[in-house]
Formats: C-alpha cells, sequence, structure tokens
C-alpha cells in the first residue's frame, strides 16, 4: 500500500566564536522516481539567503549554498511530502544459477564501482574474523545469503545510538558489537562486495508503521544488484527487505559519499552539530486526484 509522508528535518550548527562566512552541502531531499513522489520540499537557513541544486556524481539530488557575513549559529529548516509504494515482492529465493547470473551482469561500469573499496566500505583483518566467528558464507542462491547476511548482522550487534560517530571505521562496532544503521550498512556491503556482489550504500529515512511521529536520526540500508530484479533494498538494522517505510534520499559508495550535510566554515572556531528528524505518516486526501 502506498505510504504518506510528511519529513521535518532540522539542523544546526554552533560557534563558540563568530565565523566570517560558511558553506554547506545538503542531501535531504527524497528522490524523484518510479515509486517514489515527492509532493514538495522547502529548505530555510538562518540567515537567509539563496540555495542552489545539483546533480551529483552518482545522480543524486542535492543542495548548496554559502553564507556570508560573521555568524555563530547555522541553522537549516527542511520540510519534505513524500508518497513512496511498495516495490515489487521479491521471492522467497533465487534460481540456482543466480551466482552465474550475477557474474555476467556484473560488466557495467556503474556496477564495477560498487565492488570497489571505499573509505568506510572495505575488508580488514577484524572484519575476516567476524565473518569466520558467525560462520558468515554463500548460500546455494544469491537472495537467500544476502537475506541470512541481514540476519546475522542483527542478531550480532546492538542498535545503540550514540555509540558509534559519523566517520568511525566498521572496526569500531565490529569490536564493539554495538553502532548503528550505517555501520550495519557498511558491515553489509563490505561482506557483499567482497563476494562479488556490487552493493550501494542508501541514505533516507524510516518512516513509522503507524501514524504517530518517529523520531530519529537519518537512516540507512543496502542495495545489492539481483538479476531480473536490480538494485534492491534490504534493511540489516530492522532484518527486513526495504518497503514503502524506506525514503531513498541519495546513493552513493558509502556514507562519505552521501552525507545528510557536509559544511566548512571560515574563522578560529568549535562547532557543533544538532539534528532532529520527524517523520510523520499521513492519510492520503481523498480530494487528491
Amino acid at each position: 500500500m502506498t505510504a504518506h509522508f510528511l519529513i521535518r528535518h532540522n539542523l544546526q550548527f554552533r560557534y563558540d566564536a563568530p565565523v566570517g562566512g560558511s558553506v554547506t552541502t545538503l542531501h535531504v531531499s527524497p528522490v524523484r522516481g518510479r515509486r517514489q513522489v515527492l509532493h514538495d520540499i522547502s529548505i530555510r537557513t538562518d540567515p537567509p539567503g539563496a540555495i542552489f541544486e545539483f546533480t551529483g556524481p552518482f545522480g543524486n539530488r542535492g543542495h548548496f549554498f554559502d553564507r556570508h557575513g560573521r555568524h555563530r549559529r547555522l541553522a537549516i529548516r527542511v520540510r519534505s511530502s513524500v508518497e513512496v509504494a511498495p516495490p515489487a515482492p521479491l521471492p522467497a529465493e533465487l534460481a540456482p544459477d543466480s551466482w552465474e547470473a550475477l557474474r555476467k551482469d556484473v560488466a557495467t561500469p556503474d556496477h564495477w564501482l560498487m565492488l570497489q573499496p571505499s573509505r568506510f566500505v572495505r575488508m580488514s583483518p577484524s572484519l575476516a574474523r567476524f565473518v569466520s566467528r558467525n560462520r558468515i558464507g554463500q548460500a546455494a542462491d544469491l537472495l537467500t545469503t544476502i537475506r541470512q547476511l541481514r540476519s546475522t548482522l542483527y542478531s550480532a550487534f546492538e542498535y545503540a545510538p550514540g555509540s558509534t560517530v559519523v566517520d568511525s571505521p566498521i572496526e569500531h562496532i565490529l569490536e564493539a558489537g554495538r553502532g548503528v544503521c550505517q555501520d550495519y550498512a557498511h558491515v553489509m556491503a563490505s561482506i557483499l562486495r567482497s563476494w562479488g556482489v556490487p552493493t550501494r550504500y542508501a541514505s533516507g529515512y524510516l518512516g513509522p508503521d503507524g501514524n504517530d511521529d518517529q523520531h530519529s536520526q537519518s537512516h540507512a540500508w543496502v542495495e545489492p544488484w539481483l538479476p531480473g530484479f536490480g538494485w534492491r533494498g534490504f534493511d540489516p538494522a530492522n532484518d527486513c527487505d526495504c518497503d514503502e517505510r524506506h525514503i531513498r534520499v541519495a546513493v552513493g559508495r558509502d556514507y562519505a559519499d552521501v552525507p545528510p550535510v557536509r559544511g566548512t566554515f571560515r574563522g578560529n572556531a568549535n562547532s557543533t552539530l544538532q539534528t532532529e528528524v520527524s517523520v510523520t505518516r499521513q492519510e492520503p486526501d481523498p480530494n487528491d486526484s
């Protein structure tokens, strides 16, 4: 069933001394696509000024702005309305020749790039030990392999907000056993790529099941390539196939390609970032055609 969401994403940089100007890049706009309809988005900043839209190297829609003049605070308020349809259902498993079909599919540049190590998605001695300790391996078909890996990571780790930071390497979650959605996604993508499965990192939001607000940080999951089905989403932090609750904003090799916000400033100051995300599931307006 198609789901309608209202997303409020507020960010605020505070500086402990006045800065002479700041430059900011955002990835906060839900994508427009076959399953996802973006009805409206507004981005406001304080200090105010012009905001420019751009398309990034992975086809993502981003926003950019600079703010001249001295300020000790930069507030960004994003409000978007989006409609998400569920993906076509996947079978319980793929054909026994799915691994061979995958090898025939991975000859394109897009697939090749999503097979390469990146800043946060890579094999390491810690990850190799984790794979061995948990007896993680490939099943007879590709889809079963992906789902088994997703469930293993869900069971192996504790979801603990604040246990890692945005630039934490995968060793942190592997050693502590605690992390957040982007850590789960980085580990899952690292293992799948090592097996020859092109895998994208996806960022966005997770909508609630009911009509209540869901207060959280931005969400992340993985999108491996499945022969005959294309890029399909799997959420290891929730142990599920992605559905209409998963509101996609951007895809990349890992978090470093598509952070919700990236900024720099001129001046001798320290900065802190406060973030608040609210996702509300709404009933569709019966008067809308």
